[in-house]
């Protein structure tokens, strides 16, 4: 029985970097780029840049670096951006309203494909060419366009709540911006994103500095 290789969740976190900074360099007319200038650009040393890569196999040409094209290939098959998740955003507020303008969805393969609110003034409205839907429909409207994804950008309070209904609708995945950790079964994988708390920890080492 071949032994399953565990990749270390640092590892993975630096994943998403990699492929941020090669489709930057993609963008600048870069076709090779080696293990050295990948680091100088993250801050990250080569030794770690060829260890996270060699973890799922081989890239790149000794003495000639990575094709910067296929290697973002390779990656972001690595991170599933290759699958075409489809995505909704839950709260049109001013967080949620610039959520669903964020130009980079599609080129990272995320397909936003659904809006929702409670607010009559916002519901009918249209952002990024997705009309947004009254939050009472969110069920049916998620498992009609096989919504995998659901970004919550509701007040706290509402968060839960929110989050309950995505589970029944059968997203994949829920990427929260509430302030507030939510409840969902063992089996969905959640990421949150807490502002204060990137804000405070800034707060911190500035303070310090």
């Amino acid at each position: 029985m071949k032994e399953q290789i565990v990749i270390s969740k640092a590892t993975i976190d630096r994943l998403p970097l990699y492929f941020r900074t090669l489709r930057l360099a993609g963008e600048e007319g870069i076709d090779i780029i080696s293990s050295e200038e990948l680091g100088k650009r993250l801050g990250i040393t080569p030794e770690q840049i060829r260890k996270d890569l060699a973890s799922f196999g081989q890239f790149g040409k000794k003495g000639v670096g990575y094709y910067v094209a296929e290697l973002k290939r390779n990656v972001g098959e690595i991170l599933g951006l290759d699958n075409n998740w489809n995505i909704a955003v839950i709260g049109i507020g001013h967080l949620g309203a610039a959520l669903s303008n964020y130009q980079n969805f599609t080129s990272l393969g995320f397909n936003l494909v659904a809006l929702f609110d409670k607010n009559p003034e916002v519901i009918g409205k249209v952002s990024s060419g997705v009309k947004v839907e009254d939050i009472e429909d969110l069920e049916r409207v998620i498992k009609e366009r096989n919504v995998h994804i659901g970004i919550i950008a509701v007040p706290r309070t509402f968060a839960q709540g929110v989050a309950d209904k995505l589970v029944a609708a059968g997203v994949k995945g829920i990427w929260n911006f509430a302030p507030i950790k939510i409840k969902v079964p063992d089996s969905m994988h959640i990421v949150n994103e807490d502002l204060s708390v990137g804000l405070s920890s800034l707060s911190y080492h500035i303070t310090r500095k």
